[in-house]
Order: structure tokens, then sequence, then C-alpha cells
């Protein structure tokens, strides 16, 4: 059974950068596409980033992109999300994502999630 647990959340100013990472257990990640998805308060989940096997493949949602980066290191299990130039609207728990299909960017289906990290930008 895949296990994943997220850490790095916290509070931020805007304009700062956070570091959330993913380890995970039970499986080795080689085979899994991995993302990252965000659910803001009183709203429905959201895709943040994917990335494929090897990490030759990723994609970002367009409110993300140029600002986060998503990278993978099969040899430690891990999958880490760099975020820079947070704004107050990246306030969310962010999830660690799994899965066992192909990859297919945004339209991925995942089968395996965390327990989510808060992130809250703000003064």
């Amino acid at each position: 059974q895949v296990q994943l647990v997220e850490s790095g959340g916290g509070l931020v100013q805007p304009g700062g950068s956070l570091r959330l990472s993913c380890e995970v257990s039970g499986r080795s990640i080689d085979n899994y596409v991995m993302g990252w998805v965000r659910q803001a308060p009183g709203k429905e989940r959201d895709f943040v980033a994917g990335i494929s096997w090897r990490g030759a493949g990723t994609y970002y949602t367009d409110s993300v992109k140029g600002r986060f980066t998503i990278s993978r290191d099969n040899a430690k299990n891990t999958v880490d999300l760099q975020m820079n130039s947070l704004k107050p609207e990246d306030t969310a728990v962010y999830y660690c994502a799994a899965s066992r299909d192909n990859w297919y960017g945004p339209r991925t289906e995942y089968h395996y999630w965390g327990q989510g990290t808060q992130v809250t930008v703000s003064t």
C-alpha cells in the first residue's frame, strides 16, 4: 500500500517561498506519476502540478506557472514542490498524490493521497 506524507507547510508573507516535500513509503515511486493538488477553504480541490515517472514531463496550472517547480527523486522516494513569489490566493491545504496510470498531464487520475499540509500566505 502506498502511503504519502507531506511536510513543509506553514505561514509565509506574500512574496515569500516555501518548499513542500512528500515522502512516499510502501512502494517505489518509479512507476507512479506524482502530483500536487490544493484545496482552499470552501472550494474544490484544484490540480497544481504533476510530474511523469522520470521527471521528463511536467505540467502546471496556469496560476502557478513560473512560480512553482515540481521535482522528484526516485532514489529517495520523494517529490517536492518549490513555491516562490507566493500570493494570498495560494493559501490552501496542499496534498501530494500518486497515480498508477500513464502520464496524461492535467488529466491524470490520482489514486493515492496524503493527509495534506497547510500553506497560509498572509501578512
